[in-house]
């Protein structure tokens, strides 16, 4: 009687899922749906038969893509009766977090809200061969074998894609200290009400997106300059304050770059907010409100101020 052959256990599994869920999250920008895909990635791997699995790295990270793929087909037209400005979703990072643990500069970039923000305007497998190539490292036959298309056809993809995200992609980043730095800056000013503290850090041609899905209250359409930018961050914290839903700021890590968690009177997390600095000025303020996206941030894990107004708001 012959045997069936072995599927590949739950080691080998779980020694690739890091890589699976780092793919799945920069593809889909969504923490849910990158958990859904690894689950399902697990489930077809335990039915596939030996010899499908011997080399378990390109199995697993071939059928984690195509699910990706499948899943951003419909996303896409989700997108499109999507309530205002959609973000993708945030993830705490740093060391001793999973799923995505401490990564090199390089690594981090590539979750940073900026960059997942940026690969929006890459088709679905663009994104997949671009994301294979640049940041996993994977070689033209084996992203061709992964996204089943020739390798001419892939390497034509992967410069397309690459120059799409280039002529998107800010120059003069400031080194992560400063970044802290003018974070810090930014609570303190916006938890004081102080109009003319955070007018100060925005650049002129600053942008704030705001994300509430229809969930939470948010600006539907991007602001745009410091005086507008900074009156909306001050007018929301307000409102939020007076109804509870803003007594304290956090710092913390989010997407490998200092984020800024905002917390009701209960500790809840109401908007998860990160800044692009380039050139010692806020350049783009990206603040998730909607509160599907804010599952992962129900524990502190950095240093907190306090709100408290100033009555002027000078």
């Amino acid at each position: 009687m012959m045997t069936a052959p072995a599927a590949p256990d739950a080691e080998v599994f779980e020694e690739h899922r890091a890589l699976l869920f780092g793919i799945a999250y920069r593809m889909l920008g969504s923490v849910a749906g990158a958990e859904d895909v690894v689950q399902e990635t697990y489930l077809r791997a335990l039915q596939a038969g030996d010899d499908q699995v011997r080399s378990a790295r390109a199995y697993l990270v071939t059928i984690a893509t195509r699910l990706c793929l499948d899943e951003l087909k419909s996303a896409r037209a989700q997108r499109e009766t999507y309530v205002g400005s959609w973000l993708p979703e945030p993830i705490p990072t740093g060391a001793g977090l999973a799923p995505l643990p401490e990564a090199a500069a390089e690594e981090r970039e590539s979750i940073s809200m900026a960059f997942l923000v940026l690969l929006e305007r890459l088709t679905p497998v663009e994104r997949a061969v671009f994301l294979l190539r640049e940041v996993f490292g994977f070689g033209y036959a084996e992203v061709a074998g992964i996204v089943g298309r020739s390798e001419t056809a892939c390497r034509q993809v992967f410069h397309r894609a690459r120059e799409r995200v280039r002529e998107g992609r800010r120059r003069q980043a400031v080194s992560p200290s400063e970044h802290w730095e003018i974070t810090a800056r930014f609570v303190q000013a916006a938890g004081s009400g102080s109009l003319a503290g955070l007018i100060a850090l925005l650049s002129d041609s600053v942008i704030a997106w705001s994300d509430g899905g229809g969930r939470a209250s948010s600006a539907i359409n991007p602001i745009y300059g410091p005086w507008r930018v900074a009156r909306f961050v001050i007018g929301v914290s307000r409102k939020s304050a007076r109804i509870g839903e803003l007594a304290a700021v956090e710092l913390a890590e989010v997407n490998g770059e200092p984020g800024i968690i905002w917390r009701s009177r209960k500790g809840r997390a109401t908007s998860v907010s990160v800044l692009e600095v380039v050139g010692g000025r806020v350049v783009a303020i990206r603040s998730v409100r909607n509160p599907d996206k804010l599952r992962r941030f129900r524990e502190s894990r950095g240093p907190t101020f306090a709100v408290t107004f100033e009555p002027t708001g000078a």
